[in-house]
């Protein structure tokens, strides 16, 4: 607790989760039983160009003395981030020339993206933001009025996308005014949010947040990032099952990774249990090529090889679209 002027704060439990994250890789090896010095591979001169940083909920769902868990190699630093490769850079979905006032990207008709926040529940390896600007370009208390007069000045915008970082990582305070403040533009309809928290930081899905999108006007939708199926452990479908009693949609997002789930069997897992927590698969995005992640590629024919296999044995509901995003493309490309 913070006594601050004779009133006692309770600090909620999603924040001790968050400083009680890992934040050197050699600690998180050691609570998997792993040695760092069997993994050469390992690289913290990555984690300092990248900081390191992975909640415990997160690691939980690890298996213990496995180097190649699919959890794990998502979060992990490798030497490969530091070698040069031509074709990758630092934003590859061109954010920069999207921006049309701080933080405020406009990509596709109707829709406009709010970066709320640089904070991050957890920093993946292949993260497309890895060195995106954020303390010039973020919608911080200072640029986020003109954000909001941009979108209130368009009323071709009927959904505002917040994504991040992780949205999830503002404070109840903040994330309660900046959607009342959405509220009160006419023209919106709907309010999305781009976030890994109930998967990584699953405590962070309390009261507060689900009643604030259980009363807004706005329809809620919250689109998760699980790649792997061994993500969605107790405390992570606890979580979805109480946005789901709120009332809000919920859609997976993925990124097709080599050796977390570039294999039909992980797919088709992955979208099984997606369903059982009520999340319907929504789209498998090819990996936006980001400097330091391209040994996480996994080729445009492979992939469509394994969607087909996973078409083949699912129902068309459980079967995500495989798309890449595509600068200046007016939405995603659909990959046959």
């Amino acid at each position: 607790m913070l006594a601050r002027s004779g009133v006692v704060c309770q600090i909620p439990q999603w924040r001790r989760d968050l400083v009680g994250a890992f934040t050197r890789p050699s600690e998180l090896l050691g609570y998997l039983g792993l040695d760092p010095a069997a993994l050469p591979t390992v690289a913290n001169d990555a984690a300092a160009d990248f900081p390191f940083l992975v909640p415990r909920a997160f690691a939980a769902q690890m298996r213990r003395g496995d180097p190649d868990d699919p959890l794990l190699s998502q979060v992990l630093p490798r030497r490969e981030e530091l070698a040069p490769c031509p074709g990758f850079g630092e934003d590859p979905v061109g954010d920069g020339a999207a921006q049309c006032a701080p933080g405020l990207l406009r990509k596709y008709p109707g829709r406009a993206l709010l970066i709320a926040t640089g904070a991050c529940a957890i920093h993946c390896r292949y993260c497309f933001r890895r060195h995106y600007p954020y303390p010039r370009a973020t919608a911080g208390r200072d640029a986020t009025a003109a954000a909001l007069a941009a979108i209130a000045a368009d009323p071709s915008i009927e959904e505002v996308i917040l994504s991040g970082g992780d949205p999830l990582l503002l404070d109840e305070r903040r994330l309660t005014r900046l959607v009342n403040a959405l509220e009160a533009i006419p023209h919106l309809r709907r309010l999305r949010l781009h976030t890994r928290a109930p998967v990584v930081l699953p405590n962070r899905v309390d009261g507060p947040l689900c009643r604030l999108l259980a009363t807004t006007r706005l329809r809620p939708l919250v689109v998760i990032q699980a790649n792997h199926a061994h993500e969605l452990g107790e405390a992570a479908r606890a979580a979805l099952a109480a946005l789901r009693e709120a009332g809000v949609q919920l859609l997976n997002q993925s990124v097709l990774l080599r050796g977390v789930n570039d294999e039909t069997e992980r797919l088709i897992a992955l979208s099984e249990a997606l369903f059982e927590c009520g999340v319907l698969p929504y789209y498998l995005h090819l990996l936006d090529r980001v400097r330091g992640a391209a040994h996480f590629e996994v080729d445009t024919g492979r992939a469509g090889h394994l969607l087909a296999e996973v078409r083949a044995r699912l129902p068309g509901y459980l079967v995500p679209r495989l798309v890449r995003e595509e600068v200046g493309r007016p939405s995603k490309t659909p990959i046959a």
